[in-house]
């Protein structure tokens, strides 16, 4: 009776696992989520960080690798990745039609906020980041491979772009003179005010300091908790409320390159539910842009240094 009480429970417990793949709910999975789906078969996990040999020096096992710098972009002219592009690394990725696509990575899933964003430009399906990212699946000590990944090759379709999830400079400007949209810059307060064009030592920068006219500064950091998962959806709500976005209108975000403001976008969006665009050109592409409305509170002249 134990032998037969044992292998009911194992059974029991092998359906579970079969089953909590399609059991997460929301944009967000937790680390426990993930770590009891590493095999499950409509799972796909996909890594997206910044720092090069990240991926290689151990990895959440099973993960594919995306490259900021290379896959996710247009690397010829400043763009988003192409829907053939990506939709050809996705399958490369083994991702199919209705799976969970996974997203995590380092920087607290800044740039696995931008392959968020992007997939959802494309019309990608049930896409969530992993709440907390390589920091809280490190720091909780999960496992971590370095064998490399072979997959058998998926069939995922992407839909065309959707240009109601990006702003251009032109959206921006005319949020900035109407007032139609709420419009969040995320950068630290130090290059909100125009102290610095960028923070110490990247080399993406401007010609001008300050922020977009009528934007409000919500650091990215805000958002979050000390071990890299969002904060509580009412947290998040009454932080972004503080600063007079509510909801009530759409929100443009952006930051210096566009990753960032994903993470913020992600927050807004995801969690809130608010309508919500990124501005992927952000402070590189405004800051130098010719005739557009900037506000320098500290006065800051760029030169050339």
């Amino acid at each position: 009776m134990k032998t037969f009480s044992r292998l009911a429970a194992l059974a029991s417990a092998l359906v579970v696992s079969v089953s909590s793949a399609i059991a997460a709910d929301g944009p967000l999975v937790t680390t426990d989520w993930l770590e009891a789906n590493l095999k499950a078969d409509k799972v796909r996990i996909i890594e997206v960080s910044v720092n090069p040999g990240v991926y290689e020096r151990g990895h959440i096992p099973g993960a594919a690798n995306l490259v900021w710098h290379t896959d996710l972009v247009d690397t010829v002219r400043r763009d988003i990745a192409s829907k053939d592009k990506l939709e050809g690394l996705l399958r490369k990725a083994g991702v199919n039609g209705g799976d969970t696509i996974v997203l995590y990575g380092d920087t607290n899933n800044w740039f696995a906020a931008w392959g968020a964003w992007v997939l959802e430009v494309y019309g990608a399906e049930n896409v969530k980041l992993l709440d907390g990212g390589r920091k809280l699946w490190e720091a909780e000590g999960r496992p971590l491979s370095v064998s490399p990944v072979a997959l058998a090759a998926g069939s995922i379709t992407l839909k065309d772009a959707n240009p109601a999830l990006r702003a251009n400079i032109g959206d921006v400007v005319a949020a900035s003179t109407s007032g139609s949209h709420a419009i969040v810059d995320i950068r630290s307060a130090d290059e909100f005010s125009g102290k610095v064009i960028a923070p110490e030592g990247f080399k993406e920068t401007a010609v001008r300091a300050g922020h977009v006219t009528g934007a409000v500064n919500v650091p990215w950091g805000k958002a979050v908790q000390a071990d890299g998962r969002f904060k509580p959806v009412e947290e998040l709500r009454a932080l972004y409320k503080e600063a007079g976005v509510d909801g009530s209108k759409p929100v443009i975000t952006y930051c210096r390159i566009g990753e960032r403001s994903s993470h913020t976008w992600f927050a807004l969006s995801k969690l809130l539910g608010y309508e919500v665009r990124n501005y992927d050109g952000s402070w590189t592409e405004y800051g130098n842009a010719v005739g557009v409305p900037v506000t320098n509170l500290a006065g800051t002249i760029w030169t050339g240094q």
